[in-house]
């Protein structure tokens, strides 16, 4: 799927109408998405033929250049061109916006203007129906919801990399939205227990949402913060959190992270200061993560960035800080190995996986095996396994 978004990139001429959404609504849309009502930010005055004429052919009173405002408005049916806000600095309901944009294709209008930014009730549904988009991404909304979660390559690999049993209990310790949580529950064929915690409240009911409509009994859904999520009195037993040391089998800490992998992405919008936030975060997990790890569990960290500080420095900051904790060979690995500059040796790189965001254009490649190029053209991803001696 990545690679098939990269290339298929079409050459669509940009229209005088124009309709501005938000990145974030601009990066759905580069993945195959509609336009939904909420992500239309501002809707420039759009001259229809019909206008067009009126003020061609009749007398311009007063009148009829009243008719012309009334009727400029985008309708249902105008056929417009669509840009991401690249900064955040349209101005909600505005009719025209000179700040920086990307084009990301043309669509026709299903809602007239006034229903977005004139309306009493919160605008839903979809706005604009993408006809030719810039990159063509076939969307997937709907498509067997109840058997199919669609999911980036590298978040499949960290599934199978982490390799849950049939009847072993497992931690997610950072499962919002819960893709990786279904994909481990279906892995072990929905018997055992998968515990996924996340701190968010709105934030779960999305993993439950997921867990229900696949059918998987096995997940346990929690809000807890996971750096509180080792019990103090290791003879306490509950089912919930905080959990006694050693209560799992495997566990998963796909953590936090400044995301600079993730793709598409309109604007990069972090700070310096944020960027350099996660670490201590990613560390407090990860002391949690090991004392609730059984001695000859599994653990696996996983981020989607590219950072040197948040993958290959924490790995080389994990095995001096826990002794116990020893590097694993991944399967599958079809990723990269990991990047030199965190002082681990040459052999412990070559056990890491990387996947890369780079562009992958040259079209030679696309017969080349899976295995040969599946780390280049994806989003930003890394994976590092470790055995609890």
């Amino acid at each position: 799927m990545t690679s098939l978004f990269s290339r298929v990139v079409r050459a669509v001429k940009q229209l005088s109408s124009e309709v501005v959404v938000g990145a974030q609504c601009g990066s759905a849309v580069l993945r195959g998405a509609h336009v939904f009502t909420p992500g239309i930010i501002a809707s420039p005055k759009c001259k229809s033929p019909v206008v067009q004429s009126m003020l061609l052919y009749n007398t311009r009173s007063a009148c009829d250049v009243f008719l012309f405002f009334l009727r400029a408005d985008m309708k249902t049916g105008d056929v417009v061109s669509v840009f991401s806000d690249l900064e955040g600095k349209c101005t909600r309901g505005a009719t025209s916006f000179q700040g920086k944009t990307a084009f990301v294709g043309n669509g026709v209008s299903e809602v007239e203007r006034s229903s977005i930014f004139c309306s009493d009730k919160p605008a839903k549904g979809v706005g604009i129906r993408m006809v030719e988009p810039l990159y063509w991404s076939p969307s997937f909304d709907g498509v067997l919801p109840n058997l199919a979660f669609l999911q980036n390559l590298p978040s499949v690999v960290v599934g199978h990399v982490l390799g849950p049993r049939p009847g072993e209990r497992i931690l997610d310790m950072c499962a919002a939205p819960g893709g990786k949580t279904c994909h481990i529950a279906a892995i072990m064929g929905d018997q055992g227990e998968v515990v996924a915690l996340d701190r968010i409240r709105n934030k779960i009911d999305r993993i439950r949402q997921n867990a229900q409509m696949l059918h998987l009994r096995s997940v346990k859904v929690y809000c807890f913060n996971s750096t509180q999520a080792v019990s103090s009195d290791p003879a306490l037993q509950t089912e919930g959190p905080p959990f006694p040391p050693e209560s799992f089998d495997r566990v998963l800490l796909d953590a936090p992270c400044s995301g600079l992998g993730q793709r598409p992405n309109m604007a990069c919008t972090w700070s310096l200061k944020e960027i350099c936030s996660y670490q201590p975060l990613q560390r407090n997990l990860f002391h949690a993560a090991v004392r609730l790890l059984k001695k000859g569990g599994v653990l696996v960290y996983s981020t989607c960035t590219v950072t040197l500080a948040e993958n290959e420095e924490q790995v080389a900051w994990a095995l001096k800080t826990f002794p116990c904790l020893t590097l694993q060979p991944q399967e599958p690995h079809i990723g990269g190995e990991g990047m030199p500059g965190a002082g681990l040796a040459p052999e412990q790189l070559r056990l890491l996986q990387r996947f890369s965001p780079e562009l992958t254009w040259d079209q030679t490649q696309t017969t080349a095996p899976l295995h040969c190029r599946a780390d280049k053209d994806t989003i930003g991803f890394f994976i590092a396994k470790f055995l609890k001696n």
